[in-house]
């Protein structure tokens, strides 16, 4: 593995003292550090239960009058914060970096992504939002209209490893549908989240629209679920079952994405070098920190040894990076807590009889996070790394006699996020029997992510709800009937008895209610 050094920059002062005016927070400083060196990156306010209800407070108040302004200008400004983004694209990237660690190329997925987000619903949100004709009970005499009406206040909480698109993607289609927005970003990563939110005011957004506050998930939490009407979640399954628990108590809706042990099948007859050059991609982008990222791998017996080898030499030429720049493909770990727990899971199989094909040890001669790209061979049940979700650059490859075996262990999980077939002709039929909310064929999770019009989401332990498609919008919606009556109502008229009444109802009844063959 070669690697690139590191000439880390430093933020401009009157840059962070923007971002930080942006934070609802009188509790004090939060430190944010970079995981490139460990040293301290910036410092930021940060937030207390009374900041939360202040900037629930101030987001109710705008919102109420972002609804009344024509759809027209709610897509605007949100489709000239998409183009803003790729405007400042440099400046994003190296934050992005400074602030996660992740290499150049998976920070652009992020810019790219929020971009793409707000062109799609400012094009989609029209025919999402129009007043919809339902059949009406009486035909000609009952119209009946479905509208659209904003939710009122969401809230977001959102993950330290996409700190810009998850601080700010699932935000644009509820802005774009009339609600005001209070993020609570990861604490190890507020700065991205600060940038976007000064981008979208730049772009025209009411300042106290969209507030933030920062600070402990524990501490500051539960203030905004019981403030909000609808709340997005992007972590670990267990934080997620405390958020639906709180959210459930309200009888408010939420959505979350949460964890993911996620599986790759290549069968017998897939193109072996593509096959392992998607698979690199899908374990290792953003250091294998992200929730859709494929952890397990279980290739047919036909195809597993040159599969494995020709995996697991592209795994070790990979090159390894902290610098600001293009040149690694893949960067540091962001945090000791993520380094501890992943050398944890290696070590642990290793201990117990698992084969390393390639990687295995952190780099500190790197960067303090540094772990290489891992390949391991031989996993059994009893290891830690078989079954809990690593969430790093760590892979476990299975032989399998045939795909149903694959299919059988693939589906072997509490889990239901993403996967992904590799084969020339029977990759869509294997596909469709994975248990999980998207599978990708020939591909890892770009295209099934990046294909903003169909939903992504999980099934059993990896969440509920979508984003994407027309649920990422409508989810953030209540749907409101209006009917007007014409000519006659349907109760029986004057000097009519109940029973001619019904008599004539049946009849009618049973004439709306033929089926035509």
């Amino acid at each position: 593995m070669t690697t690139t050094s590191l000439a880390r920059p430093d933020i401009d002062s009157k840059r962070l003292a923007a971002l930080a005016s942006i934070v609802t927070g009188t509790a004090g400083d939060h430190q944010v550090l970079s995981p490139l060196d460990g040293r301290p990156l910036a410092t930021v306010p940060r937030s207390g239960p009374a900041d939360v209800d202040h900037a629930l407070a101030a987001a109710r108040t705008a919102q109420a009058e972002w609804a009344k302004r024509p759809l027209r200008e709610r897509r605007a400004i949100l489709r000239r914060a998409g183009r803003l983004f790729l405007a400042h694209r440099d400046e994003l990237l190296d934050l992005i970096q400074l602030e996660n660690g992740k290499n150049r190329l998976s920070a652009f997925e992020e810019v790219s992504d929020v971009s793409l987000t707000a062109a799609y619903y400012a094009r989609r949100a029209p025919g999402l939002l129009r007043p919809h004709r339902r059949r009406g009970a009486i035909p000609v005499l009952t119209s009946v209209r479905e509208h659209r009406v904003p939710k009122g206040v969401v809230g977001v909480i959102s993950p330290w490893n996409y700190p810009l698109m998850l601080a700010v993607a699932d935000a644009i289609p509820a802005l774009i549908a009339g609600n005001g927005i209070v993020l609570k970003p990861d604490s190890a990563t507020p700065l991205c989240a600060l940038a976007a939110v000064e981008i979208l005011r730049e772009a025209g957004l009411p300042a106290d629209l969209f507030g933030v506050v920062i600070g402990a998930g524990s501490e500051l939490g539960p203030r905004l679920i019981y403030g909000v009407d609808f709340m997005m979640f992007t972590g670990s399954t267990a934080t997620g079952r405390v958020i639906a628990e709180h959210c459930g108590r309200r009888l408010i809706g939420c959505s979350a994405e949460l964890g993911g042990k996620n599986p790759l099948i290549v069968l017998a007859d897939a193109d072996i070098d593509r096959a392992a050059h998607g698979a690199v991609q899908a374990c290792f982008s953003n250091s294998g920190q992200l929730c859709v990222s494929i952890e397990r791998i279980y290739v047919e017996d036909a195809a597993y040894d040159a599969f494995a080898d020709a995996f697991a030499r592209r795994a070790s030429a990979m090159t390894l990076g902290v610098a600001l720049g293009w040149e690694a493909d893949m960067g540091t770990l962001t945090s000791a807590a993520q380094l501890d727990g992943i050398s944890a899971h290696v070590d642990d199989a290793v201990a117990k009889g698992a084969t390393v094909l390639a990687g295995g040890k952190a780099r500190p001669d790197i960067g303090p996070f540094v772990y290489e790209p891992t390949v391991l061979e031989g996993v059994t049940d009893d290891m830690e790394v078989a079954r809990t979700e690593t969430f790093g650059p760590v892979v476990s490859l299975y032989r399998v006699a045939d795909a149903d075996e694959a299919v059988r262990l693939a589906n072997d999980s509490p889990y239901g996020l993403n996967a992904a077939v590799w084969s020339r002709r029977r990759g869509v039929g294997v596909a469709r029997r994975v248990a999980a909310g998207t599978v990708s064929v020939n591909e890892g999770y770009a295209a099934a992510w990046g294909s903003t019009d169909a939903p992504m989401g999980g099934v059993k332990d990896s969440g509920l709800g979508r984003r994407h498609g027309d649920e990422g919008l409508l989810k953030y919606t209540e749907p409101q009937t209006v009917v007007r009556q014409r000519i006659a109502s349907l109760a029986p008229p004057d000097r009519v008895s109940d029973e001619t009444y019904a008599r004539f109802m049946s009849r009618a009844l049973a004439l709306l209610t033929r089926v035509r063959p």
